[in-house]
């Protein structure tokens, strides 16, 4: 935050600016990683009773999460699921990195966040091109990965235990992805994934839901009393950092208005 914000973090050495070695403390201007770090590295030292649930109740346009103590809740950042079962799918699918995964114990909940800054959701996935008949855009594996990892499927197992709870977002700089509207309808979600009957049920709906940096950054002014001095400051440096990405952007980035 600190280098791409005011190049405090040194100066790289001459043959690091011409490219001809590689790096570490080159921040490139389109990486969606370095934003994810910086405003998760944030939110993680804030106490989520005063953040958590205004952000997921505007992603998905619903008062749907109460303020409260979350218990056990956590931030894991570009966490690995298990693989998606093989006997399930007609292509070959390897293990989905998600972005962002918060979780907590009551009630039992799990969010995936889908995180874009310079490009655009994939429409395909490793071994996906859609050839087989189904969507092959990365909301969509989130969505049944999610959804799998979470219990939401019936199986064919001796004991069942209770699904969590599950929210898919995705975080973008600007809203109005159409792929969002379209897998909120259940019928349209079932449809997109193989073998959809298998979905007895769904979380309570709406869980999939979608939120632009400005959105964080209003969030944040929004709820900023209730922070100690020293997470104002860090609320603040994040905010002008977040507008300062948005400042670089020269259109929409292709996600909507």
């Amino acid at each position: 935050m600190l280098t791409e914000l005011g190049s405090k973090g040194g100066c790289l050495c001459e043959p690091a600016k011409k490219g001809e070695v590689r790096c570490p403390l080159i921040v490139r201007p389109t990486s969606e990683d370095v934003v994810t770090g910086n405003l998760f590295g944030v939110l993680k030292i804030l106490n989520p009773r005063w953040w958590l649930p205004d952000l997921l109740n505007a992603a998905l346009g619903t008062e749907r999460f109460r303020r409260q103590v979350f218990r056990n809740f956590q931030i894991q950042l570009w966490e690995k699921q298990r693989t998606y079962p093989r006997e399930h799918l007609k292509w070959n699918e390897g293990k989905t990195e998600v972005d962002v995964v918060f979780t907590w114990e009551n009630p039992q909940t799990t969010v995936f966040i889908e995180m874009k800054y310079g490009s655009n959701l994939s429409s395909q996935t490793t071994h996906n091109n859609g050839s087989e008949g189904f969507p092959a855009d990365q909301l969509i594996r989130n969505a049944r990965v999610g959804l799998w990892e979470n219990g939401w499927f019936q199986e064919d197992l001796l004991f069942h235990h209770a699904p969590r709870d599950f929210v898919l977002i995705l975080m973008t700089p600007t809203t109005g992805n159409p792929l969002v509207t379209k897998y909120r309808d259940s019928d349209k979600l079932r449809k997109a994934i193989p073998n959809g009957d298998r979905l007895h049920a769904l979380p309570r709906t709406p869980f999939i839901g979608e939120l632009g940096y400005q959105d964080v950054v209003d969030l944040l002014v929004k709820q900023r009393h209730w922070f100690s001095k020293p997470e104002r400051q860090l609320i603040d440096d994040l905010n002008e950092y977040l507008e300062f990405k948005l400042s670089q952007l020269s259109k929409s980035n292709g996600h909507g208005h």
